[in-house]
């Protein structure tokens, strides 16, 4: 009985996060970034991609995230930015459309915008 329980129930953050490697930009700021994106019930997982520094520079500074660009099947991307530094991690969604994408994309930049 504790198995059905635990199927409806919505996977923890770390659970969502996949891909190759899960190195995320930005330390615990960038973590709670993406813990708190992964908490969105159409999140189904996040997966980070190549870490890009460009010049050389402060590799400090702020942490900046922004939610952009869904594709046709809704799907959407996560850009992050550190001092010089660049990460993009894909963002699995289940819903299954360009406009149910922007949807997604507009509250999960809402949710950034909060904290």
């Amino acid at each position: 009985m504790t198995d059905a329980i635990n199927s409806k129930r919505v996977r923890k953050p770390e659970c969502k996060l996949g891909g190759s490697h899960t190195t995320i930009i930005g330390g615990r700021a960038g973590k709670k970034i993406v813990s708190l994106l992964s908490q969105h019930p159409s999140v189904k997982k996040m997966i980070p991609s190549v870490i890009t520094v460009k010049g050389k520079g402060n590799s400090g500074g702020k942490l900046a995230a922004r939610v952009q660009r869904p594709d046709d099947r809704g799907n959407v991307r996560l850009l992050l930015s550190h001092g010089t530094s660049f990460q993009e991690l894909r963002i699995i969604t289940n819903v299954g459309s360009f406009e149910e994408g922007e949807r997604v994309m507009d509250e999960l930049n809402s949710l950034l915008s909060d904290i």
